[in-house]
């Protein structure tokens, strides 16, 4: 039986609802800042997560005809644009924590469960979600924060994964990842990781066949019971705690 020793988060719609309400509205304030009369709704960004990373995002509308061409250098400070605007909405509290994150965290981190980050989202991303919405302390308590480009593929890929357990000096065996959506469960797979999904209103529909175990959220003790989509294991889940988490693993 392999023993629970590493949790490694994604973060845009695991640790919080990034993506509906922080990046696609930071996108299309730095789209307008730039003069580009292009706006991405909630159908269309849903469309481009399909696509890992912002920048590459952007590529793609270009290629598609949604917005005009433009060298490399543009894209990229758009996105930096963009990253200083979501930096901005996470300061000002309008991206919360999703519910059972902080909870989690705090029991795995006081049971010696080492913890680390692994996204696609850049490092000034990470560090404005942690440092507003977590606080300062995880910068210490995340073993390792591996965010951005700091592998050359990202997700579906599972480098990102690969990287953050090279930092550490863990096994997969040992290594659980947290995802929200098909192309972070194939990393995560890829990387030889058992997988717990929390999905949202984009990731939903997405196939996680093989995942161990899907819900609607991580949920709280007090709140209702999560919504359990797919459970390979036959928990008896109405929150997921840290003895769920290691259950998976004993299998």
């Amino acid at each position: 039986m392999a023993e629970l020793k590493c949790i490694l988060w994604d973060v845009d719609g695991t640790l919080a609802d990034t993506e509906r309400d922080g990046h696609r509205v930071a996108f299309n304030m730095a789209f307008d800042e730039a003069g580009h009369a292009r706006e991405w709704d909630v159908p269309t960004y849903g469309e481009l997560l399909e696509v890992t990373g912002g920048k590459e995002r952007i590529k793609f509308d270009i290629e598609r005809g949604g917005m005009p061409d433009m060298e490399h250098e543009e894209v990229a400070g758009l996105h930096a644009r963009k990253t200083i605007h979501y930096q901005s909405l996470i300061a000002e509290g309008r991206i919360p924590l999703r519910p059972g994150v902080r909870r989690l965290l705090e029991e795995a981190y006081e049971a010696g469960i080492t913890l680390g980050v692994a996204t696609t989202t850049t490092p000034a991303a990470l560090d404005a979600l942690i440092e507003h919405s977590l606080g300062k302390e995880w910068f210490d308590r995340f073993a390792v924060l591996a965010a951005g480009d700091i592998v050359p593929a990202k997700k579906p890929a599972p480098d990102i994964y690969t990287y953050a357990m090279e930092q550490l000096g863990v096994n997969p065996e040992n290594t659980l990842a947290l995802e929200d959506s098909e192309n972070g469960w194939k990393a995560a797979n890829a990387a030889g990781l058992k997988c717990v999904v929390t999905v949202n209103d984009y990731t939903r529909n997405h196939d996680f066949t093989g995942a161990d175990l899907v819900v609607s959220e991580l949920g709280e003790p007090e709140g209702e019971a999560v919504e359990v989509l797919q459970d390979l294991h036959t928990l008896d889940v109405h929150h997921v705690k840290l003895s769920h988490l290691k259950a998976i693993m004993h299998d």
